[in-house]
């Protein structure tokens, strides 16, 4: 799970970089890089659960930060459900980017949630048969 995290997090950092960057407008907004607000901790927690006494501390803080990217993620797609629709089927850049983005963030975020939970399980019920054999 520590590479998966590092990976997820360069992918966000990359994605919000790229949004940042790659702004049609000269004066981009700094809310383009919340992915990469998310990404960088990411990044941070799978280099710290490399270590094996700290992988359970490190692993949980990523998954409570990929759980944050996710909420806030799905957050602004429910202020801005009128638009989303539209927007997500738009050929106008300047309306679909923002929209098309978030649902990204929270597409990633979500699968990333759901992966570390799987992990979580499967670590438990191994640890649980390490202690009945």
């Amino acid at each position: 799970m520590p590479i998966l995290t590092i990976v997820v997090g360069v992918v966000l950092t990359g994605f919000g970089l790229h949004l940042y960057f790659g702004s049609a407008t000269p004066d981009p907004s700094v809310t383009a890089l919340i992915p990469a607000f998310v990404g960088v901790p990411l990044i941070l927690c799978g280099l710290i659960a490399q270590r094996e006494k700290w992988r359970m501390h490190a692993m949980h803080v990523a998954v409570l930060v990929g759980l944050a990217g996710a909420v806030a993620a799905l957050g602004r797609m429910a202020m801005k459900i009128s638009t989303l629709i539209p927007a997500l089927i738009s050929d106008d850049p300047t309306i679909h980017r923002p929209a098309r983005s978030t649902f990204l963030m929270a597409l990633i975020c979500i699968v990333y949630v759901g992966l570390c939970v799987r992990s979580f399980i499967q670590s438990r019920r191994r640890r649980m048969q390490r202690e009945a054999d």
